[in-house]
């Protein structure tokens, strides 16, 4: 009974590869679509006639939105990265950290 358990879970695995790779593509194209969206509510010029804290608000929800932008690519280019290991490799490879020795690594 474990030995069909394996077999499924192993056909599940392979299966669960492609949705992976499929789901982060269409992340990818969605993060594209929100950026671009961010890029033009970015572009629009300030209200002329809005003063004081209003100008201030606008001014701080404009900032607010490219900081957002910004975060938002870096992350697309980590699922860009991530989709590249998948296709290449078929699996996600961990982030190394050389910052310790072999001691500090294990003392974790």
């Amino acid at each position: 009974m474990a030995s069909n358990t394996s077999a499924s879970q192993k056909t599940g695995s392979s299966t669960s590869k492609f949705k992976t790779v499929d789901a982060a593509a269409r992340l990818m194209q969605s993060m594209q679509v929100a950026i671009d969206n961010m890029i033009d509510e970015i572009k629009k010029p300030v209200d002329p006639e809005a003063g004081g804290s209003a100008r201030k608000a606008e001014l701080q929800s404009i900032k607010q939105t490219a900081i957002d932008c910004k975060e938002l690519i870096i992350e697309r280019q980590k699922l860009e990265q991530m989709v590249k290991q998948l296709n290449e490799n078929g699996e996600i490879e961990e982030d190394k950290d050389y910052s310790g020795g072999f001691a500090e690594r294990f003392s974790k």
